[in-house]
């Protein structure tokens, strides 16, 4: 493997996982429930992206790639959906964001 697909890999790979730790900060430092979901499902699709994208570099044109390919699609659908889901969920028990005015809680509900 040359040092451009090796050094492109590692850059990935490093990305990803910086993501992933900022998106795990967010989960710590945020103040309520919406900001947090935002902060990891934002970090977490992303960096779980950059890190098969670096892991598909370092496979090259296998059925290893392939099928870090599939999971990356399998991610790329699943993550915001469930994160959609949980705040859907979050809303209709009555969680309200910290900033919401009084009138559009009570007209959301």
């Amino acid at each position: 493997m040359s040092a451009a697909v090796d050094l492109a890999s590692w850059a990935l790979i490093a990305a990803g996982s910086a993501f992933a730790v900022i998106g795990a900060l967010g989960l710590l430092r945020m103040p309520d429930f919406f900001t947090r979901v935002h902060a990891a499902s934002v970090t977490d699709t992303l960096g779980a992206a950059l890190l098969l994208a670096g892991m598909m570099l370092q496979a090259g044109l296998s059925l290893v790639a392939v099928k870090l390919a599939i999971i990356g699609v399998l991610v790329f659908f699943t993550s915001p959906t469930a994160t959609h889901a949980l705040v859907k969920a979050a809303l209709e028990r009555g969680v309200a964001p910290l900033l919401a005015k009084p009138e559009e809680e009570s007209s959301k509900r």
